[in-house]
């Protein structure tokens, strides 16, 4: 009989894993950037040549990077802390009380300020009218302001109801969390094999040691009378060792030629990946056995295959061991050679040919204990595009339930536009959202987002939260650019899923059981023979320069619109750059390469409504615009109108194709008032 575990371990540790992986992400983010950065600089410096060879010898770099990391696996995992479920506890701490403004009171009014405004008059009549009139003012004003206090203290006494309310449900859940924490502890230590399987697969599965693309797969069942762990691990394919060894340019055909990686060479060092993952998870088993309910552990490393003899799918043994405890402890897992290590010192089995999928027999595996098996990752999440309407509803609220959200999904009748009702508990900045949800398959149209921002208002809603399995086009992010509007594409949901514990995927484009993942490398080759616009201006005046791709007076599409949440058109003839002194912003643009279709590339200007929504362009002079080549040298100089008064976007000027094959720039100054959202309306971009 086998069970999968649903426990609060599961969670815990894929919570672990997620966070680990939102740090790798971000690591890898920020060097990404870095690495466009500096191939940008390089590029802009360099000949094509020079580039190309460079380029050649990077990913030379980082194909003897990864076989680094691959040799050095076991020797750095040894060294990382160990699993402690201390590890696991909460710390019982609350965000304090904090009313802002409502925790000041009304100031009253002094009446010896009032008698000091009706000065001196001769008369006493007309002295004593003036006084009756102080007072009467006086009164008035400290009636309203004893009102505005009693609205205060009413308001701040709701409000920390409602904090208490939210501090007491979070302290408890805190609680409750820490008491399974305990709960399990003592059941390991009572070797009860439920919570042995959970506590050491939750050990395995959270760990930091394992490379993002190494697949986590345990299946487990525990034998408390020879206190014997039984479990099979997944371990990486053939795959993992890169095939290319080098990488070199060949000037005379302009094209990168890759040396193929010795077949022995990749096949050892393959086999030596199998055996230093054995042993790791030895070593993270042993590690974390604090309580003590591990005398002995049987390990069957697979990998997902056809079987060579029969053609049938499924698990294929590429490596077992039996490893007893006080064996395993007088090893020195920095200094071994992985292979001999697992089949001289522990007598295990390493398949002679992994490569050719060879298998091994396991001598036990954990159906054979007669306990329940526990499994833990690899089944294959759900398809967003094929799942149920509801239950994608459902989904998207329990993502905001466990985002620490209160979160019901309405009823399918009469829902006012609204799919899920959340509540964001978070004192000052929470309150009320309204969440649609599209499982869609092409881009959401403008008029989704316009709706939503219509019964954010009937709502009287906070915030508005647009969540689809697809994505949004440039003239939506354009209507929602400030306002209390959020936009999740399928992409950002997947994100948000697997990084709350969640399940989900886009189609066959994730990631499947057993499958080795490919790394998404964002594009960052300019195209041939390019040149670089750069924009200056004069003054502090925070600005958005963008590009439009038309036909006439038409921009081609959505997608050939580059700003800031589209930056570059879908053939990458024109895309965004990061400017170098002293221009505040650049455009790359291969006019050669632009579609057929376009005879005009319009460059624009407008104010950015989140860092100065009260600017216009009266700031905007000595604008100009520098032609420059690959290498940044300056080619020309095409100057442009100043801004005016009241308006936030202006039309720079624009290139014309003429019948000569020639583009043209012809000066624009054409201003708008009403933003970028009125301008790109003049292109054809349905905005409102």
């Amino acid at each position: 009989m086998s069970r999968r575990s649903n426990g609060l371990v599961g969670v815990w540790a894929e919570m672990q894993r997620q966070q680990q992986r939102q740090l790798e992400a971000e690591a890898r983010r920020r060097r990404q950037e870095a690495q466009q950065a500096r191939a940008y600089q390089r590029r802009a410096a360099q000949s094509h040549r020079e580039y190309r060879q460079a380029e050649a010898l990077r990913r030379t770099e980082e194909l003897d990077a990864q076989v680094t990391a691959l040799q050095g696996l076991l020797a750095s995992g040894s060294r990382a802390p160990a699993f402690r479920a201390s590890s696991l506890m909460r710390a019982e701490e609350i965000e304090p009380f904090s009313p802002g403004p409502l925790a000041q009171p009304v100031p009253m009014p002094d009446f010896a300020h009032y008698q000091a405004q009706c000065g001196w008059t001769a008369g006493r009549r007309a002295q004593a009218q003036a006084q009756a009139q102080a007072r009467a003012r006086f009164e008035r004003d400290w009636h309203a302001a004893q009102a505005a206090e009693a609205l205060r203290q009413q308001q701040s006494a709701a409000y920390q109801r409602e904090y208490q309310q939210w501090a007491d449900t979070r302290l408890a859940e805190v609680r409750r969390h820490n008491a399974g924490v305990v709960e399990l502890t003592e059941g390991v230590r009572r070797r009860d094999p439920d919570s042995v399987v959970d506590y050491f697969s939750a050990a395995l599965y959270a760990s930091a040691v394992w490379p993002e693309d190494f697949p986590r797969r345990v299946a487990a069942a525990y034998d408390p009378a020879a206190g014997q762990l039984v479990l099979d691990w997944e371990l990486p394919s053939y795959a993992v060792v890169p095939e290319a060894k080098s990488v070199r340019y060949m000037p005379s055909t302009d094209q990168d030629k890759e040396t193929p990686r010795p077949v022995g060479q990749r096949r050892a060092l393959y086999r030596e990946v199998l055996a230093q993952c054995m042993l790791l998870v030895l070593h993270e088993l042993f590690a974390a056995d604090e309580p003590g309910a591990l005398d002995s552990v049987v390990l069957n490393g697979f990998v997902d295959g056809h079987d060579p003899t029969t053609g049938r799918p499924g698990h294929i043994h590429l490596a077992t061991v039996m490893a007893p405890r006080a064996t395993f402890r007088d090893l020195h897992l920095a200094r071994v050679d992985a292979g001999s290590c697992l089949t001289e010192a522990l007598r295990g089995q390493l398949s002679a040919r992994p490569d050719q999928l060879t298998a091994v027999r396991p001598s036990r595996r954990p159906q054979e204990v007669g306990n329940r098996v526990v499994t833990h990752g690899g089944d294959e999440e759900p398809d967003l595009y094929d799942m149920d309407p509801i239950a994608f509803e459902n989904l998207v609220a329990d993502l905001f339930r466990a985002m620490g959200m209160q979160a019901v999904t309405t009823q399918r009748s009469n829902d006012g536009g609204v799919d899920v009702d959340a509540l964001d508990p978070t004192p000052i900045r929470g309150g009320k959202i309204v969440v649609q949800v599209k499982r869609y398959r092409n881009t959401v149209p403008p008029t989704a987002v316009r709706d939503l921002y219509g019964t954010v208002q009937d709502a009287g809603a906070n915030k508005g939260v647009l969540v689809t399995t697809s994505k949004f086009g440039p003239s939506s992010h354009t209507f929602a650019n400030g306002k209390p509007l959020e936009l999740i594409s399928g992409t950002e949901l997947v994100d948000l899923l697997h990084r709350h514990g969640l399940r989900g995927r886009l189609g066959d484009g994730a990631r499947q059981a057993g499958a080795q993942p490919t790394p998404t490398v964002p594009d960052t080759r300019l195209p041939a023979d390019y040149n670089i616009l750069g924009m200056s201006w004069t003054g502090s005046v925070a600005l958005d320069v963008c590009a439009l791709v038309c036909h006439g007076n038409r921009v081609l599409s959505d997608d050939h619109f580059v700003f800031f949440n589209n930056p570059r058109t879908p053939d990458g003839s024109v895309r965004a750059l990061p400017a170098t002194a002293p221009d505040k912003a650049a455009i790359c643009v291969s006019f050669d390469a632009l579609p057929d279709e376009a005879d005009r590339f319009v460059l624009v200007a407008a104010i950015d409504p989140e860092a100065a929504p009260d600017a216009d362009l009266s700031g905007f002079t000595d604008a100009c615009i520098r032609l420059l080549d690959p290498s940044l040298a300056e080619l020309g100089r095409l100057e442009v109108s100043d801004g005016r008064p009241r308006e936030t976007a202006l039309v720079l000027g624009s290139f014309r194709h003429r019948p000569n094959g020639d583009w043209d720039f012809v000066l624009g100054g054409k201003g708008y008032t009403g933003g970028l959202e009125e301008l790109v309306q003049d292109f054809g971009i349905e905005v409102e």
